[in-house]
């Protein structure tokens, strides 16, 4: 049997902690995008993702109407910068040690860099476990 492959790395990164709470809706795929959705909310990640299976939004918690079905008390952490297309691992080396802690997550990625959503009453225990595994984490 070979060795197993060595796991992706990425050089230390720094998080910002975001501010706004967040909940992620989901509705049928073939739903049209209610007008809440485009609700401004300064400063807040806005995300919409269409699949045969769903339409998925990220939107500020306070934005989406109680009788959405939704999943609330996210936070976003954000990978800081640029990440190139080249590099390898980054993600890996924030999701890992949130997994081998028992952090459940919710990522989210663009152009430019990746969006860690994590629950509000993890927040705090996300940031520590990020921190010990060499990642620098501050404030938006």
């Amino acid at each position: 049997m070979a060795p197993p492959a060595p796991r992706p790395h990425a050089a230390p990164l720094t998080l910002l902690v975001q501010a706004a709470e967040l909940a992620v809706v989901r509705l049928p795929p073939d739903a049209h995008v209610p007008p809440w959705a485009f609700s401004p909310v300064p400063g807040a990640l806005w995300s919409m993702t269409r699949t045969n299976e769903e339409l998925s939004l990220v939107r500020a918690a306070d934005a989406v109407p109680s009788d959405a079905r939704a999943e609330r008390g996210w936070r976003a952490l954000r990978i800081a910068g640029t990440i190139d297309f080249a590099l390898t691992g980054v993600l890996a080396s924030v999701l890992v040690p949130l997994g081998d802690a028992g952090i459940s997550i919710f990522a989210l990625s663009t152009f430019d860099t990746d969006y860690i959503l994590v629950r509000e009453h993890a927040l705090a225990s996300a940031i520590d476990v990020l921190r010990a595994a060499g990642h620098q984490v501050e404030a938006s």
